[in-house]
């Protein structure tokens, strides 16, 4: 986190040009130049700025935003709640349904509906999430209607009004990160297929079903966890192309705002929040697998 940090605060150090003048534009006079970069504490060394904003990060306090004056937490806190919300509701389908698939097609594989699986898979994660969110919106929000295309929010939601105005951000986001999960899932369980208290189990006459879920499936969730850890970072972390299609009011639509507004101290917030997370989760992923693997948790 401390490395990430330097790189995020000192990216924007090196943009060329002056700061003040890329936020205020060209027709800014000298003095407003000079208050916005003394509000910035541009006239400060750039180390002495930084240990300022990591101080003010370490508490949360992130600055002021140079276009609203708003402190940049209350700017970001609802739409990190709101990719939160969209994350989960995408993880709740996503990860029952990519495990059950993957189980699914090992227990079935080089059969058809195997060969199947694994092409719609491919075509899922070539395919970009902008390019499946307009696949979407067109024949399920402008031909059938039977979801709005812009997923406009407002606080007096209900839960149902609330899921079908996000159901197709999340659908997108389904779409894209339960093809990786599958095929993991299905690859752990084949590569535990060829060991020999599997092949005992088979011996004993053990269903085929069985023998999946009961011995492969248990000794394969290390791997499992992992990769449904990291995409689960990724619906935090990854969303920012598919908040821009919907008009999704979370922290990727809030940090393109403010990249396209010049609004740096909302941009770094941005940053350093989906680089937190995306450590975060992947901490918990080497937890998990430690927890699930008898051989970790008692290496002796």
């Amino acid at each position: 986190m401390l490395i990430i940090s330097i790189i995020i605060f000192f990216m924007v150090e090196l943009l060329p040009g002056d700061i003040a003048q890329a936020v205020l534009g060209q027709g800014a006079t000298e003095e407003n130049l000079a208050a916005l970069r003394e509000q910035m504490g541009l006239n400060d060394p750039a180390i002495l700025r930084y240990f300022q904003w990591l101080g003010g990060a370490l508490t949360g306090d992130f600055g002021e935003s140079v276009v609203t004056g708003e402190r940049v937490s209350a700017v970001i806190s609802d739409r990190f709640v709101n990719t939160l919300f969209l994350a989960a509701y995408a993880a709740v389908i996503a990860v029952p349904f990519a495990i059950t698939l993957g189980v699914i097609v090992a227990l079935l594989r080089n059969t058809l509906f195997d060969r199947v699986a694994n092409v719609l898979t491919l075509t899922s994660i070539s395919s970009p999430e902008f390019f499946l969110g307009y696949i979407l919106i067109l024949y399920l929000a402008v031909k059938a209607q039977m979801f709005p295309a812009i997923a406009s929010l407002s606080g007096d939601l209900s839960l149902g009004e609330l899921l079908n105005r996000t159901f197709l951000p999340a659908l997108t986001l389904v779409l894209v990160v339960t093809a990786h999960m599958m095929r993991m899932t299905r690859a752990a369980i084949i590569n535990l297929l060829a060991s020999p208290y599997i092949e005992m189990a088979r011996l004993k006459g053990t269903p085929p079903w069985k023998v999946i879920v009961r011995h492969a499936l248990p000794n394969a969730w290390a791997p499992i966890i992992n990769v449904v850890a990291l995409n689960l970072a990724y619906l935090i972390t990854g969303v920012v192309l598919v908040e821009v299609v919907f008009v999704y009011p979370g922290i990727g639509q809030s940090l393109v705002d403010a990249v396209s507004k010049r609004d740096f101290p909302v941009v770094q917030a941005c940053c350093l929040i989906f680089a937190a997370t995306f450590i975060l989760l992947n901490l918990a992923a080497d937890v998990g697998a430690i927890l699930t693997n008898p051989r970790l948790r008692h290496p002796k």
